[in-house]
C-alpha cells in the first residue's frame, strides 16, 4: 500500500517522464490527489487551488488528470450519481462505496480485494495498473435522512 508521499513522488515522476513540465500548479494538483480521501472531481480540485494559484486553468487540471489516469497513477471513477467524474489517487486495490444521494465516495479497505487482485494477476498474466470495486447505495447519513422524511410523511 502506497503512502501519501510515495503516491506524490510517483505522480510527479510520471508527469516528468510524460514530458509535462512540473509547474507549481501541476505539483499542487498531485498533492491534492495524493492527500485526498474524498475522491474529488476536476472542478473541486480547481476550486481548492485557484486562490493559491490565480492563473490556474481548469484545462491544466484536466490535462494533468488525463496524463495521470493514462499512466495508471490515478483512477477515474466515473460519476457518483452527480454526472461528474471523480478521481482517486489511491490505485491500490480497494472498494469504493458511492452514495447515490449525497454523491460521497468512500474507501473501504479489504484484504480480500488485495487477494483477488493477486489471483487475477496470477491467472491472467496481465500487468495490472490498478483495480477498483464500486458499490452504489445510500450512506448511513442519507439513510437516516430518508427514514426521518418517511416518518414525517406518515
Amino acid at each position: 500500500m502506497y503512502r501519501r508521499s510515495e503516491r506524490l513522488k510517483a505522480m510527479l515522476k510520471g508527469l516528468r517522464e510524460s514530458g509535462l513540465r512540473l509547474t507549481p500548479q501541476r505539483v499542487a494538483v498531485c498533492e491534492v490527489l495524493a492527500a485526498s480521501r474524498s475522491h474529488p472531481t476536476a472542478y473541486e480540485i480547481y476550486r481548492r487551488l485557484r486562490r493559491r494559484f490565480p492563473t490556474l486553468s481548469l484545462a491544466t487540471v484536466y490535462k494533468t488528470l488525463d496524463v495521470l489516469v493514462r499512466l495508471g497513477l490515478v483512477s477515474a471513477l466515473g460519476d457518483a450519481g452527480d454526472g461528474m467524474v471523480h478521481y482517486d489517487g489511491d490505485t491500490d486495490p480497494h472498494i469504493n462505496l458511492v452514495c447515490l444521494s449525497c454523491h460521497r465516495v468512500q474507501d473501504l479497505e479489504s484484504m480480500d480485494v488485495g487477494d483477488l487482485y493477486q489471483q487475477v494477476v496470477a491467472r491472467s498474466g496481465y500487468a495490472l495498473r490498478g483495480a477498483r470495486l464500486v458499490y452504489y447505495g445510500l450512506c448511513p447519513e442519507c439513510q437516516r435522512k430518508t427514514q426521518a422524511t418517511a416518518a414525517e410523511v406518515n
